[in-house]
């Protein structure tokens, strides 16, 4: 005989509440960002219509701020020509501050990189996965070819999977993995899938094993680079704070010390944009003409992915319409 087990309001009560206490202690700072979420950002508003003959290109990034950094300049360049352009941040960059964390953080890092988007001219869009903790599972590969599909990209961004941070490895591995899933139509049936896949690109960088950075294409930002930095000095507690490694010192409270770290700020990323011109002349070379690519001062270079659509030149002149401008 089964004896049926029943529970008063206040056991019932303690039940809900251990397990809201045990929930929270897992998950750190979880209840905060849920206390937070009605100060977020509102929803950006919905994709542009598809049919209207320009690009659609989705750029993604581990945390608030990597997608900015990576597309920036070609960004704003796509967005003044009338492309529609997407920044996605992959977590919520909930632990990036040496001083700050939980849902506080996570929602001044969505409203800093919001306002980077409303510079730019593009839209952008910040996941609810904690810093820190994103990890290639099925769910969260459903999420990255849904945003793709429902963007109906042309040309999909990111990072190289070999990156010293377990967030950009596992943000490039879930966009490669999305790469032949966006035109599976049993795959994530809810968002219908693309009818051409899309080309999927890497952003540069410094790294060299197993294999360096190679640039397939580079773009001049000359025209729009003090824009691009005006942009980017927005996102006040990544590049004036230090983020995750600062301290109180970088960004003091008196407004000349703090003029002095933004000029500071300012002149070592223009200086990282230089780099890439100097870096990557050859490729500027093959699409700009010698004479031309040797005047470049700043730029940003890309690598194709082997995965996705596989472009001819002739494709890439026109998924990066500046080259005879």
């Amino acid at each position: 005989m089964r004896t049926k087990l029943t529970l008063s309001p206040l056991l019932l009560a303690l039940a809900v509440l251990s397990a809201f206490t045990v929930g929270s202690l897992s998950s750190r700072h979880l209840p905060s960002i849920a206390a937070a979420a009605a100060a977020a950002p509102a929803p950006q508003a919905p994709a542009p219509p598809a049919t209207d003959g320009k690009l659609r290109i989705i750029i993604f990034g581990a945390h608030p701020d990597d997608p900015e950094y990576r597309g920036a300049g070609v960004a704003m360049k796509w967005a003044s020509l009338g492309h529609h352009v997407k920044l996605v941040s992959a977590t919520n960059g909930d632990i990036g501050h040496w001083g700050q964390a939980g849902g506080p953080l996570a929602i001044r890092r969505a409203n800093e990189v919001k306002e980077v988007a409303r510079r730019l001219g593009v839209t952008n869009e910040v996941l609810d996965i904690h810093d820190g903790e994103i990890m290639p599972t099925l769910e969260n590969r459903r999420t990255v070819t849904r945003l793709i599909r429902e963007w109906n990209a042309d040309l999909v961004i990111t990072n190289r999977p070999n990156d010293y941070h377990p967030d950009h490895r596992y943000t490039s591995i879930l966009v490669q993995d999305s790469a032949f899933m966006v035109t599976v139509p049993f795959f994530a049936p809810d968002v219908k899938p693309l009818a051409k896949n899309p080309v999927f690109l890497y952003t540069s960088d410094r790294f060299q094993r197993p294999n360096p950075f190679r640039a397939d294409i580079a773009v001049a930002i000359d025209d729009v680079m003090e824009r691009t930095l005006d942009a980017l000095l927005v996102m006040e507690s990544q590049v004036h704070e230090g983020g995750a490694n600062g301290d109180a010192s970088l960004f003091p409270a008196t407004e000349p010390g703090r003029q002095q770290r933004r000029d500071q700020v300012r002149k070592s990323l223009a200086a990282r944009y230089a780099g890439y011109a100097n870096n990557y002349r050859a490729a500027l070379a093959e699409f700009y003409g010698q004479p031309r690519a040797g005047q470049v001062r700043y730029a940003q270079a890309f690598e194709i992915c082997e995965y996705g659509r596989q472009p001819n030149k002739d494709e890439l002149k026109r998924l990066f319409p500046f080259f005879d401008r």
